[in-house]
C-alpha cells in the first residue's frame, strides 16, 4: 500500500480523499493554486505544493507541475479526483512513464473509453446499443450543421472530452447549430483543452440511468448497481438517487451486465460509471462511459456501504476486489442535493461571492436515517469564478425513497448560507413537488415542471401560519430583551398585503398565537432561537420544522422551504399608517441590457450608434466554465457601450443602453 498519495484536485473531492487516506493511514499532498491557496483542502492535507495562477490551464491542467510536485514530495501515486486530467489518457502514461501510479483506470482503457467518440466505437464492437449519430470528429460550423440535419433535430452538440455537464447543447434549429457549435468547442477547449466535438440524437423525455463498475487489476469487473441522474439544469446533474425508480430487477440486471461486458471488453481496472440514455419503457442506450470517480458517488455508497475511494486506491495499488457480484446487494435509498453557487430566480445563473455564513446540517448516521455533507468550503471562504460553482453535496440515507426524499426536505431546511445566492430554496421546492415524489422523472423535468422559471412557491395554509407565528414568537424575544416586563401582545401581522390581528399568550418556550379575527390559536412550543440565529426550530401544533430567518424592517424575511415571504409586526396603529402609504415603483429598465451574473466579457458585439433587432447578440459573458449569450429583448440604437472584452462586471451591471 502507499505511503502517500498526491491529489491533483481541488475542492470538495480533494476533501473527500483526504478523508479516506486518513482512515487508511496515508499521508496526502494537495496542489492548489493562487485561488485555492487558503482553501480547505490545503489545511487538512499533511503537504500543499502551489502550482501556479487561478485559470486551470495554468494549473491544475499542467502535468509538468503535478509530476514535479510528485518529485518534490515523495508521492508514489496520484488521485486525479473528477474534472482536470481525471481522463486524461496521456497524463495517466506520463506518470507510467515517471513511476508514479496513476489512481484510475490504465490509460489504455481511458483511451478507448474516456473520449466519447472513441468509446462509441468500443461499445458497438462490444455489442451495446448505441444512440444515433455521428461517430467521428467535425470539422467545421458548416460540417455540424450538415451532419444535424441528416441525423434529424433535435440534436446534441457534445465535446469529446467533455464531463460535468460542459461542452454539451442541445439544437433544435439550424440557427441553434450554428450559434451552438462555437460555443462548444470554445467551452471544450477552456475546460478540457480539447476541442473535439461530436453530434448524436436528442431522444426526447429520455432518463438519464448510470451504471458504477468498480475493477481490479486480475481481471475481475463488479457493478454496483444504478443511479438515476434525470434532475438536471443545463445538462449539469442536480439531483441524484440511487437505486433509480423506473427500473425492475430484470433491467437492472441487463444494464449492469452491459456495463460489466463493455468494461471487461477494454480491460477496465478502477472504478467507472457507464452512463445510459433509457425510455419511459425501460429501453436504454449507451451514453458514454466516464472513466473516474463521479460527483455523484455518495449515493451508491450508502445504498451499498462500499468506500469507492477506498477501492481505487486499493486496485491501483494491485490488490483483488474484496467482493464478488453475487455479494453485493442494495440496501435502502439515497438522494443526493448538489449545493450550488447559483441563483434559480435569475435562471440558475452562477453567484459569486464570500459564503459570509455557513451552516450545513448536522451529519449523522443511523439504522433508520443517515445525513452526510461531502464539502470543500468554510464559513467565511470564496466561490470563485475560476471553477465549478458547487458549494456541497447534501445526501441523505433512509430505508425506503419517500423517507429518504422526506430527510432531504429537513436537511435542507436547516441548512443555511448568506452571502452568495444558492439553489436551497429550489432544491427543497423538487423534494415538495408531486411528481419528484411519485418517481415519474425525466431530463425535462426542471423545463417541464417550471417552465418560467423559478420563483419560489407559494406557501400553503401551514406554512403561512408557521411564518405568522414565527415572527410573533421572534418579535416577542426581542420586546422582552428591549422591554422586559413591559412588551405589548396585541400586534397585527402583515403578510402578503393581508392583516392578521393577534394577541400573544407567552409561558416559558411556548407562546400561544391567537388570530382574534379568524378564531384559531396557534401554539407554538419547544422554540429555539436567539436574536442573531439564522435559523428558527419549534414545533408548531405538535409538528416540528426549522424555517430560515432574517430581520427586515418592522418584521422579518422569513423562508420555510421554498415559500418565502416578509411578514410585518405592527401596533394597529402602525397598521392603519402602511395602509396610507403609497406602493413603490420598480426602476425602468427597458433600455438597459444588463449582465445576469458576474463574470469575465468575453465579447461585446455591438458599438455606439449601431441599429440592433431583437435577438441579436449583444455579448457573450464567462463565469465558471460556463458562457451566457446576452440578446437584445427590443429593436433600439446603442446608445452607450460599457464594458469591453476582457473586463469583469457585476450581476445587473449595465452592458449597453439604448437611446
Amino acid at each position: 500500500m502507499f505511503s502517500k498519495i498526491l491529489i491533483a484536485n481541488r475542492g470538495e473531492i480533494a476533501v473527500r480523499i483526504i478523508k479516506t487516506c486518513r482512515r487508511m493511514g496515508i499521508a496526502t499532498v494537495v496542489v492548489y493554486s493562487e485561488a485555492d491557496a487558503d482553501s480547505m483542502a490545503v489545511e487538512m492535507a499533511d503537504e500543499a505544493v502551489f502550482i501556479g495562477p487561478a485559470a486551470a490551464s495554468e494549473s491544475y491542467l499542467v502535468a509538468d507541475k503535478i509530476v514535479a510536485a510528485c518529485r518534490e514530495t515523495g508521492a508514489q501515486a496520484v488521485h486525479p479526483g473528477f474534472g482536470f486530467l481525471s481522463e486524461n489518457a496521456g497524463f495517466a502514461r506520463r506518470l507510467a512513464d515517471e513511476g508514479i501510479v496513476f489512481i484510475g483506470p490504465n490509460p489504455e482503457a481511458i483511451a478507448a473509453m474516456g473520449d466519447k467518440i472513441e468509446s462509441k466505437k468500443a461499445a458497438g464492437r462490444a455489442g451495446v446499443s448505441t444512440v444515433p449519430g455521428h461517430v467521428g470528429e467535425i470539422s467545421d460550423t458548416a460540417h455540424a450543421i450538415q451532419i444535424a440535419e441528416e441525423i434529424g433535430y433535435p440534436v446534441m452538440i457534445k465535446a469529446s472530452a467533455g464531463g460535468g455537464g460542459k461542452g454539451i447543447r442541445v439544437a433544435w434549429t439550424r440557427k441553434d447549430v450554428e450559434e451552438g457549435f462555437p460555443a462548444v468547442q470554445a467551452e471544450a477547449k477552456s475546460s478540457f483543452g480539447d476541442d473535439r466535438i461530436f453530434i448524436e440524437k436528442f431522444i426526447e423525455s429520455p432518463r438519464h440511468i448510470e451504471i458504477q463498475v468498480l475493477g481490479d487489476k486480475h481481471g475481475h469487473v463488479v457493478h454496483l448497481f444504478e443511479r438515476e441522474c434525470s434532475i438536471q439544469r443545463r445538462n449539469q446533474k442536480v439531483i441524484e438517487e440511487a437505486p433509480s425508480p423506473l427500473l425492475d430487477e430484470a433491467t437492472r440486471k441487463a444494464m449492469g451486465d452491459q456495463a460489466i461486458a463493455l468494461a471487461k471488453a477494454v480491460g477496465y481496472d478502477s472504478a467507472g460509471t457507464v452512463e445510459f440514455v433509457a425510455g419511459q419503457d425501460r429501453s436504454f442506450f449507451f451514453l458514454e462511459m466516464n472513466t473516474r470517480l463521479q460527483v455523484e458517488h455518495p449515493v451508491t455508497e450508502l445504498i451499498t456501504g462500499i468506500d469507492l475511494v477506498e477501492q481505487m486506491i486499493r486496485s491501483a495499488a494491485g490488490e483483488p476486489l474484496p467482493f464478488a457480484q453475487g455479494d453485493l446487494s442494495i440496501n435502502g435509498w439515497a438522494i443526493e442535493s448538489r449545493i450550488y453557487a447559483e441563483d434559480p430566480y435569475r435562471g440558475f445563473l452562477p453567484s459569486i461571492g464570500r459564503l459570509v455564513r455557513y451552516r450545513p446540517p448536522e451529519e449523522r448516521t443511523g439504522a433508520d436515517l443517515t445525513v452526510r455533507n461531502d464539502a470543500g468550503v468554510r464559513e467565511g471562504d470564496e466561490i470563485s469564478m475560476f471553477y465549478d460553482p458547487m458549494i456541497s453535496k447534501l445526501s441523505t440515507w433512509a430505508p425506503t425513497r419517500l423517507a429518504a426524499v422526506d430527510a432531504m426536505g429537513e436537511a435542507l431546511e436547516t441548512f443555511h448560507i448568506e452571502g452568495l445566492g444558492h439553489n436551497i430554496p429550489f432544491l427543497v421546492a423538487v423534494m415538495d413537488e408531486d411528481r419528484f415524489r411519485s418517481g415519474d422523472l425525466s431530463t425535462s423535468y426542471i423545463k417541464d415542471e417550471f417552465p418560467d422559471g423559478f420563483q419560489g412557491t407559494a406557501p400553503t395554509s401551514r406554512q403561512t401560519d408557521i411564518q405568522i407565528a414565527a415572527a410573533c414568537a421572534m418579535h416577542q424575544v426581542m420586546s422582552e430583551r428591549a422591554w422586559p416586563g413591559r412588551g405589548r401582545h396585541d400586534w397585527v401581522v402583515n403578510l402578503g398585503g393581508a392583516d392578521h390581528p393577534v394577541r400573544l399568550g407567552v409561558e416559558g418556550k411556548t407562546v400561544t398565537v391567537e388570530l382574534t379575527e379568524a378564531g384559531r390559536r396557534l401554539v407554538l412550543s419547544d422554540i429555539d432561537w436567539r436574536p442573531g440565529r439564522p435559523v428558527f426550530s419549534a414545533t408548531l401544533d405538535g409538528a416540528q420544522f426549522s424555517a430560515q430567518v432574517r430581520p427586515a424592517a418592522e418584521g422579518f424575511i422569513i423562508r420555510h422551504r421554498a415559500a418565502e415571504a416578509r411578514v410585518l409586526v405592527l401596533t394597529p396603529v402602525s397598521a392603519l399608517l402602511h395602509k396610507r402609504l403609497p406602493p413603490k415603483l420598480a426602476a425602468d429598465t427597458a433600455k438597459l441590457v444588463l449582465s445576469p451574473m458576474p463574470g469575465l466579457v468575453v465579447s461585446l458585439d455591438v458599438v455606439e450608434g449601431q441599429e440592433v433587432k431583437t435577438g441579436e447578440v449583444v455579448a457573450i459573458i464567462e463565469a465558471m466554465k460556463m458562457q451566457n449569450i446576452i440578446r437584445a429583448e427590443r429593436d433600439g440604437t446603442v446608445k452607450m457601450v460599457g464594458p469591453k472584452a476582457g473586463d469583469s462586471v457585476a450581476a445587473d451591471e449595465v452592458l449597453v443602453e439604448f437611446a
